[in-house]
């Protein structure tokens, strides 16, 4: 296994910026999610790393070598990775077992060595009890631990996923999120995993970048990422939170829609505008007005709510003419027009960027 780094790494097109000088490390043994909306540059990244695109500035290294630059890149067959597309890309005309030992057969390994590594594979996938079968007589989670094992039996130093499960229906992903997961825990390649799924990043992934308009706008662990956001953008594309804007009152404290709002983060600096953050199910709902003169209760009216079966849904708008989303019980039924408290516990009130800083 190999360390994979990126050392300012940028890509351009022209004039635009796929890229823009992205800096990260993986660590032996590390699974990092590239997560991001389409057009973040996620897939350009790992293009970059598989060798299929040149950088415009900056290097990779793997395992301390430099494998791309702008002066020289070493071509994909070069890296000792294994690739896995969007599309499973198996062969239709050989079995399971066929599949799997391609790669094998072209490094010209022996028979009893290839015999050997196929069936720990596929025992290890799953797989063993359709060696026989034909790609389309495999349902589409089959065909992807196929893909799977055709990339570890050829023992890369770097695996590869680009968005693997965007074929699948929902079920299905849900179920190979958690194959991926195992399968890395037994082999414990270096991986970097592409993904606009946020579900599938949580699951999967030691390490998140979460990446925006080209650059990574910050890296940590799913527990990280979700429960310390600092920017608003961050805040959004993870768990679905609602922004709020307002002015400084002292060192934790925040005007919101004629309310003051106790924070959790950074010491504050007075006069200043400022973004917080808390997601839909920390706001706890209420019918009524008590309490609307503590800090951290906010006065709103409910604009709409939705059943969901397990919760209920509901848009709320504050004096100021904010709208919050919120996520409650689904036995709190409050009919639209209704007056109602929002509690916004203090240590789930985020702070963000300030304006200017």
């Amino acid at each position: 296994m190999a360390s994979v780094e990126l050392k300012g790494l940028s890509k351009h097109y022209g004039n635009a910026v796929a890229v823009d000088d992205v800096s990260l490390r993986v660590e032996h043994g590390q699974l990092v999610c590239l997560l991001g909306p389409s057009g973040c540059g996620k897939t350009t990244t790992l293009r970059l790393i598989a060798g299929f695109v040149e950088p415009s500035a900056g290097e990779i290294e793997i395992g301390g070598r430099v494998l791309s630059s702008p002066s020289r890149t070493v071509p994909p067959e070069g890296r000792k990775m294994s690739m896995i597309f969007q599309s499973y890309a198996l062969w239709p005309h050989m079995t399971v077992a066929e599949n799997v030992a391609y790669g094998l057969k072209i490094r010209k390994v022996d028979r009893a060595t290839l015999d050997a590594k196929v069936k720990a594979i596929l025992t290890t996938a799953r797989l063993d009890a359709l060696a026989d079968r034909y790609p389309g007589e495999l349902s589409g989670g089959q065909q992807q631990r196929v893909s799977l094992a055709r990339a570890l039996v050829v023992e890369p130093e770097t695996l590869l996923l680009d968005e693997p499960l965007s074929n699948l229906d929902a079920n299905l992903r849900e179920e190979m999120r958690f194959e991926i997961r195992r399968l890395h825990d037994q082999y414990r390649y270096t991986t970097v995993y592409v993904t606009h799924d946020q579900a599938e990043a949580m699951t999967t992934a030691d390490l998140i970048a979460v990446m925006n308009k080209g650059k990574v706008e910050q890296l940590g662990s799913p527990e990280e990422i979700y429960a310390r956001p600092r920017s608003e953008f961050v805040a959004r594309f993870i768990g679905g939170s609602n922004i709020l804007r307002g002015s400084i009152l002292d060192a934790s404290r925040v005007s919101v829609a004629g309310a003051a709002l106790q924070t959790n983060g950074r010491k504050l600096q007075p006069g200043r505008a400022i973004a917080i953050s808390i997601r839909q199910h920390e706001i706890d709902i209420s019918s009524g007005d008590s309490h609307l003169d503590e800090d951290n209760n906010l006065r709103g009216v409910v604009m709409r709510q939705v059943f969901l079966g397990s919760t209920r849904d509901y848009t709320v708008a504050l004096d100021d003419r904010t709208e919050l989303r919120v996520t409650a019980p689904p036995d709190r039924n409050i009919p639209p027009g209704t007056p109602v408290r929002l509690h916004l516990p203090a240590d789930r009130c985020r702070v963000l960027a300030e304006e200017g800083a």
